[in-house]
């Protein structure tokens, strides 16, 4: 299966468990390795034969920069299930969703979640198994 990937898009959002998070925001990182058949697109060079990663972009900053969550395990899913959802070409993706600057009193790169999904037999959203 080919690979479509978007590194390292930055968007600011207002997650996380405590109020000064929901409040003050911070920047997030979001990492996203998509799965799906990009020959057609290769032989005929028209962006209609693959997914515009301009909307995906759009989609995913509609999220991240959207209604605030908790945990960016809740993110990712939400991340995962709108890109699956909406392109149906997309049969599995990886997301990776970075916090370089969780409110505790260590020093780090941040925290990373990476969830994958793919699109099941009746079409639902399911974690990947390896």
């Amino acid at each position: 299966m080919d690979r479509m990937l978007l590194k390292g898009i930055v968007f600011y959002g207002y997650h996380g468990v405590f109020a000064e998070e929901n409040r003050l925001g911070q920047k997030y990182i979001v990492d996203l390795d998509l799965r799906l058949d990009l020959s057609r697109a290769a032989r005929t060079d028209d962006v209609n034969d693959t997914v515009n990663y301009a909307e995906i972009h759009a989609l995913v900053k509609g999220i991240v920069e959207g209604r605030p969550t908790k945990l960016i395990e809740t993110l990712a899913e939400k991340i995962a299930s709108s890109v699956l959802g909406t392109y149906t070409s997309i049969i599995e993706a990886a997301v990776s969703v970075t916090k370089p600057n969780p409110p505790f009193n260590i020093i780090f790169d941040g925290v990373t979640v990476e969830l994958r999904r793919k699109r099941g037999l009746n079409g639902s959203i399911v974690p990947v198994e390896e």
